[in-house]
């Protein structure tokens, strides 16, 4: 079936000759994108509905975050952190206010957000909490992902991520998403952080209950404990908020980001925390090479400021409803359930009708580009440039490949 919809298939044999098999990308092979829609190689448009797992919030080759790289590789791209560069401050004290938190720390990738989140709040816990050496825990939830480093694979419920990768990380708490009486028999006076996504991406685009986060809040402050929200797929106006939390009219101790933190152009993630939280880290005990340089912040710092506009998460709010009324009246006709927030949405197919993967088969095949998860689930992340006429003509494909 696959090899009869390749419309590129040496391209396709090509690129993954020399790879290691860590993905499972559709037969699709891009060469330019612009906005909402990406051009294979044959010159065939996709409208892509993944948005690069929401690393690609603004859209293909945003014309004001590529003359912020243009401007900025024409005058300096590396020094790395042993010297101040003149992009620095700006992001930092841009990034810091969005935030509303007093300190920020820039990385690259959301899995070295989340292990920078990991060492400073075991590093708070001993030195604020007074928690006793090596003793420290973090409690996390099922289903989630946070990324694929060895500790952080540690602490996954996903055999795919998880096996054969030990010996595991210790340190670790693991409770039922959603279950608050749960998560407060886990935590103890050794716990130092609850570290949760406040809605769970990877597994589908899962919603946590109402008044959850809001109880997580109050028990963590209750118990001294420190709330980490992996907002690195669910934040800057993915969700119609500017972070996922603010849904909940919840505020965390730490927040760690990423994908759109990078517009779509290069890696970029950070963690955003105030001074008595992020301050315990001297010089020397964390760092990275390429972390916070001068065309990583040119580009964010340009990021922040498209999204301290508010224009972005209107855009998600509104288009959201549209996407999210649409899906809705597919339930029943080949839909089980439509979970999400903004422009952000996983749908459960009837495992009887396809896989999820059959489904993103069937899609692109229509010009329609978006992601399974695991078994019948897929998931839909537009850019939010997306338009609303855009957004009915993926919902319309989606019905036809419902419909067979």
């Amino acid at each position: 079936m696959i090899e009869d919809m390749l419309r590129t298939p040496a391209a396709v044999q090509d690129a993954e000759r020399h790879t290691a098999h860590n993905y499972h990308p559709l037969p699709v092979v891009i060469s330019s994108a612009e906005g909402a829609w990406v051009t294979d190689v044959d010159g065939r448009r996709y409208l892509d509905c993944l948005a690069g797992y929401s690393a690609l919030n603004f859209g293909h080759r945003h014309p004001a975050l590529i003359a912020a790289a243009h401007a900025q590789l024409d005058k300096l791209t590396l020094t790395s952190r042993a010297f101040i560069h003149d992009q620095f401050a700006d992001f930092c004290r841009e990034l810091a206010a969005l935030c509303g938190k007093e300190l920020v720390l820039p990385m690259n990738t959301g899995a070295e957000a989340v292990e920078t989140g990991i060492k400073v709040a075991r590093k708070w816990g001993y030195q604020v909490k007074g928690v006793p050496a090596g003793q420290a825990t973090i409690v996390v939830a099922e289903g989630n992902f946070h990324g694929r480093t060895t500790t952080i694979v540690s602490f996954s419920t996903d055999d795919d991520a998880r096996a054969d990768f030990g010996p595991y990380t210790p340190g670790f708490k693991i409770v039922p998403y959603g279950d608050l009486t749960a998560l407060t028999e886990a935590v103890d006076e050794n716990t130092v952080a609850v570290l949760l996504e406040p809605i769970q991406g990877e597994q589908g685009v899962v919603v946590p209950p109402a008044g959850y986060l809001p109880g997580v809040r109050q028990l963590c402050t209750e118990r001294n404990v420190l709330f980490i929200a992996d907002e690195i797929q669910s934040g800057l106006g993915r969700t119609g908020a500017t972070f996922a939390c603010e849904l909940e009219g919840v505020v965390p101790d730490m927040y760690l980001l990423g994908k759109a933190l990078g517009g779509g152009i290069v890696p970029v993630s950070a963690v955003a925390a105030d001074a008595d939280v992020l301050g315990v880290l001297r010089p020397g005990q964390h760092g990275s090479t390429f972390g916070g340089n001068p065309l990583a912040c040119a580009v964010a710092t340009e990021v922040v400021r498209l999204l301290a506009t508010g224009e972005f998460q209107r855009r998600s709010t509104e288009l959201g409803e549209r996407l999210h009324a649409g899906l809705h009246a597919l339930i029943g006709k080949g839909l089980v359930a439509v979970r999400g927030r903004g422009l952000w949405a996983g749908l459960d197919i009837d495992p009887a009708l396809m896989s999820g993967r059959e489904a993103c088969e069937r899609l692109m095949e229509r010009g329609v580009l978006a992601k399974d998860t695991h078994g019948s689930t897929i998931r839909l992340a537009p850019p939010l440039t997306i338009t609303a006429e855009e957004i009915d003509h993926a919902v319309a494909q989606l019905a036809a490949v419902l419909a067979g």
